[in-house]
C-alpha cells in the first residue's frame, strides 16, 4: 500500500492487514522540529510505498510512468487474450474470404475461357463449313466440265454453253454473231477461291468484341460468292440438260422419220441393213454399260448414245437409197412419171422417168451409193449410165452428152458420172432420170419427197 506522507491520522487505526507490523505513532511533544518547507512540500508530493516495515518514496513521474506500463501491459494482455479467443474465426474468415475471391477469379477466367472457345468453335464451324460448300462446287464443276466435253463431242448437238450476260458489258455489240460458238465449262464459271480459304485458326488473331460484326460481315460476303456460285452453275446445268434433252428429241425425231421413209417407200429395212456399209474397221466388243451410280444425265447420254448409233447406221443405209436430186440447182421438171403423149408421135406412151430441165454439159450425179453396172449407149436413151444399188434398187441417167465412169466402178453418192445432153430419142438437152426396184420403173418423185421430208428435220 502506499500512503501519502501528509496524510497520516492522528491516532492509529488498527487494519486488518496490519496485524503484526509495527503502527505510526505521532513523534512526542519533546521530538526535533520538521525539515524546511521545501523539504515538507517536496515531501507532501511524493507516495510512499510500504511492505515489510520499509518505505518507499518516488516521485509523482516515476509513479505514473509505472502507473502508464501496467496499464499498458493489461491492455496488451487483454488484446493477446482477445486474439488467442478469437483467432480461428478470423482466420477463418480471411481464408473464405479469400477462397471466394480465388473462386470468383477463377470463374471470370473460366467464362472468358469458354467464351474463346465458342468463338473458336464458330469459326473452325465456319471454316470447315465454306470448306465444305466450296468442295463441292468444285466437284460439281468438275462434273460440268465433263458433261460439257461429253456433250462436245457429240456432233448432234450444236452450240454450246454461253457465258450468262452480268451487266451491260455483257451485253453483244448487234454486229457479234448470232451463232454459238462451243466455249468449254470454265469460261461460263470462272471461280477464284476467296484469300481467306488457305487461312487457320492459329494465324487468327483472338476474336474481340468490336471484331464480330466485321467478322460476321466478311462471312456474309463469303456466303453470297458461294451463293452466286451456286446460282451459276444451276444455270449451266439447267442449259446442259435443255441442249441434252433438245438432243434427243432431235435424234429420236430423225429416227423415226428414217424408218417412216423405208416403210413408205415398201423396202425391206432388213436386207437393206444387211447390205448397208459396216460403220467401223473392227476391234474387240465391249457391250456398253451403264453404271449403278449413274445420275439423270448419265442415262439420258446413255439414251442419246445409243439412239445416235442408231441414226448413224440408218443413215448408212439410207446412203443405199437414191432419194436425192441428180442436179443441182432449182428443178423443173418437163414431164413428170406416168402416161403422157409422146414427142415424136403424139400418142399415149408411158414415160418411166422424170426430165429435168437442164443445159448441155451440166454434171449428173448420183443419187446414191452403188456400182455401175452400164455405161454406154442404150437405144432411145442415148448415152445412159445405170447404177445398181444393192436390194433390187437401181437409178438409170440417159440422153448424156458425155460418160465419165464405165463398167464396174464404185460410185459415191453426189459423184459426177456425166453431163447432160440430148442424145438417143430426145428433142432437147435434159437428163432423163428413173428409179426402178427389181426392175421395174417406179416414180422417181416417191424417193424424191421422202428425201424432202429427210432434210426437213
Amino acid at each position: 500500500m502506499s500512503y501519502r506522507s501528509g496524510h497520516h491520522a492522528e491516532y492509529p487505526q488498527h487494519h486488518s492487514h496490519d496485524r503484526g507490523h509495527a503502527h505510526h505513532r505521532r513523534a512526542p511533544a519533546n521530538h526535533p522540529a520538521p525539515a524546511p518547507a521545501a523539504a515538507a512540500a517536496a515531501s507532501e508530493s511524493d507516495y510512499t510505498l510500504v511492505h515489510a516495515g520499509k518505505q518507499v518514496r518516488i516521485g509523482p513521474v516515476v509513479f505514473w510512468i509505472v502507473i502508464g506500463t501496467v496499464s499498458l501491459l493489461g491492455i496488451w494482455s487483454a488484446a493477446t487474450a482477445t486474439y488467442f479467443a478469437f483467432r480461428d474465426d478470423v482466420l477463418t474468415r480471411l481464408i473464405a474470404r479469400q477462397a471466394e475471391m480465388q473462386y470468383a477469379y477463377e470463374d471470370r477466367i473460366a467464362e472468358l475461357r469458354a467464351k474463346v472457345d465458342r468463338a473458336t468453335s464458330r469459326q473452325l464451324l465456319d471454316q470447315e463449313q465454306f470448306d465444305q460448300k466450296l468442295d463441292q462446287i468444285l466437284k460439281r464443276q468438275t462434273a460440268l466440265e465433263g458433261r460439257a466435253t461429253a456433250l462436245g463431242s457429240m456432233p448432234d448437238v450444236t452450240g454450246s454453253i454461253r457465258q450468262p450476260a452480268r451487266g451491260p458489258a455483257a451485253i453483244e455489240p448487234p454486229s457479234a454473231p448470232a451463232t454459238p460458238k462451243p466455249s468449254p465449262i470454265s469460261d461460263t464459271v470462272i471461280f477464284t477461291a476467296p484469300p481467306d480459304r488457305e487461312a487457320r485458326l492459329e494465324s487468327r488473331s483472338p476474336v474481340m468484341a468490336n471484331a464480330q460484326p466485321n467478322q460476321s460481315m466478311k462471312l456474309a460476303g463469303v456466303d453470297n460468292v458461294l451463293t452466286r456460285l451456286t446460282r451459276s452453275l444451276d444455270q449451266v446445268e439447267a442449259r446442259q440438260i435443255a441442249m441434252l434433252s433438245s438432243a434427243e428429241e432431235t435424234l429420236e425425231s430423225k429416227l423415226r422419220r428414217m424408218r417412216g421413209v423405208i416403210t413408205d417407200l415398201g423396202l425391206d429395212m432388213g436386207q437393206l441393213e444387211a447390205a448397208a456399209p459396216k460403220g467401223g474397221m473392227g476391234g474387240p466388243f465391249v457391250p456398253v454399260k451403264l453404271g449403278a451410280e449413274s445420275g439423270p444425265f448419265e442415262r439420258q447420254l446413255y439414251r442419246i448414245s445409243i439412239t445416235r448409233a442408231q441414226v448413224d447406221k440408218m443413215n448408212r443405209t439410207l446412203s443405199l437409197v437414191p432419194y436425192r436430186k441428180p442436179v443441182i440447182g432449182e428443178v423443173e421438171f418437163t414431164s413428170g412419171f406416168g402416161v403422157r403423149s409422146d414427142p415424136f408421135l403424139g400418142r399415149p406412151a408411158m414415160h418411166t422417168g422424170l426430165d429435168f430441165r437442164a443445159a448441155t454439159g451440166d454434171p449428173v450425179r448420183v443419187t446414191a451409193n452403188g456400182k455401175v453396172v452400164n455405161a454406154g449407149w442404150a437405144g432411145g436413151y442415148g448415152r445412159m449410165v445405170e447404177v445398181d444399188h444393192g436390194n433390187g434398187l437401181s437409178t438409170r441417167y440417159g440422153h448424156l452428152s458425155e460418160i465419165n465412169v464405165k463398167i464396174g466402178q464404185q460410185v459415191k453418192i453426189g459423184e459426177v458420172i456425166g453431163e447432160v445432153g440430148s442424145t438417143g430419142r430426145s428433142t432437147g438437152p435434159h437428163l432423163h432420170y428413173e428409179t426402178r426396184i427389181d426392175g421395174e420403173a417406179v416414180d422417181p418423185q416417191k424417193f424424191l419427197r421422202a428425201g424432202v421430208r429427210l432434210s426437213a428435220g
